[in-house]
Formats: structure tokens, C-alpha cells, sequence
């Protein structure tokens, strides 16, 4: 039997380095979440592996803001030609999160408890890069609230999503007991 698939286009590759994360995680452990987030914007510290492996990069933080932008890269499409809808949320669940962390004291960490994503168009080639700002709505013991909307380069909405992270103690550095 013959295929009937047409030739692949020429391959494409994709080269993704990161730095340790256990070593990030222990800088946080020492650092008030906006200063920890500041110096990943400014390069003082690595991104987390999963920005480095999107290629996502942090524009704006501010306490309870921060900006991020994803940018449409084929390497993130889906098989109809558009990316993924899992990459778009994980920018917004990135964005949401660190808003959060944004506001916390070093001793505190969080953890996504749920997220809700609205999807309102696609992303394409076309479309451009998407940024996503998040702000925190709410910031108590236990619980965080945060909202983004993600845009497109023209400006035009792609998604809206809200958070809810539990607010924790930060967990000891592994191999230490607290």
C-alpha cells in the first residue's frame, strides 16, 4: 500500500538550555517574592525551566502585577497550524502565579489550587506574540486570587483565565528537615 501523505516540509529544531532549579528554588527560599521575581526579570537570576522551555520572557513585576509574553512560535503549534491552547494557559498560569509570588514574604510559597481559562480567538504566526498581564485580587492566609487577560500584538483579546493558589509555608530545601 502507498502512502498518500505528502512529504514533510525540512525539519526544524529547537535547542533549550536551563539552569538548576533546585538552586533557583533555593534562592527564593531567601528572598521576598517582588525581589526574587525582579531579579529573574533582570537577569540576575535563571527563569524557571518551563519559561526557558517556552520562550517566554518576564516584561513588567510590580507588587501584585506582572507581565509576561509568549511568543507564537511555531514550536508551540498544534496540528491545525495554531499554538497550542496548553501553551496559552500555561503563560497565563505562569503570569497569575507570580503575581502572587510577587506579594509574598520569603518564608511563603504558593500553589496553583485551580485555574479557568476563556479562550477567545486563536494564536497564530499572525497573530503575534501574546502578553498576559496579571494582578492579584486577593491575598489572604490561605488562599490567592489572581486574574489575567492575555492579548495578541495588535492588542486584541485571546484569553481571560483566574487563579486560586494555596498560600503555604515555604517547604524546606531538600535534603534539610525543618
Amino acid at each position: 500500500m502507498t502512502s498518500t501523505r505528502p512529504d514533510p516540509s525540512p525539519t526544524r529544531e529547537r535547542h533549550v538550555t536551563w539552569h538548576d532549579p533546585l538552586a533557583l528554588a533555593a534562592a527564593a527560599r531567601s528572598m521576598e517574592g517582588i525581589a526574587f521575581l525582579q531579579a529573574i526579570q533582570a537577569g540576575a537570576l535563571p527563569p524557571p525551566p518551563i519559561i526557558a522551555l517556552l520562550g517566554i520572557t518576564m516584561a513588567a513585576v510590580t507588587p501584585g502585577s506582572v507581565t509576561m509574553v509568549l511568543p507564537a512560535g511555531e514550536y508551540l503549534f498544534n496540528p491545525i497550524g495554531m499554538v497550542h491552547g496548553g501553551a496559552l494557559a500555561t503563560l497565563l498560569d505562569s503570569v497569575m502565579g507570580c503575581a502572587v509570588q510577587s506579594v509574598l514574604p520569603p518564608d511563603k510559597a504558593y500553589t496553583t489550587l485551580e485555574i479557568k481559562v476563556n479562550y477567545l480567538r486563536a494564536m497564530t504566526m499572525k497573530s503575534g506574540a501574546a502578553t498576559a498581564v496579571a494582578t492579584v485580587r486577593h491575598l489572604g492566609a490561605r488562599t490567592a486570587v489572581a486574574e489575567a487577560q492575555a492579548t495578541d500584538a495588535q492588542g486584541r483579546l485571546l484569553a481571560t483565565a483566574s487563579t486560586t493558589c494555596m498560600v503555604m509555608d515555604l517547604p524546606a530545601a531538600p535534603g534539610k528537615t525543618a
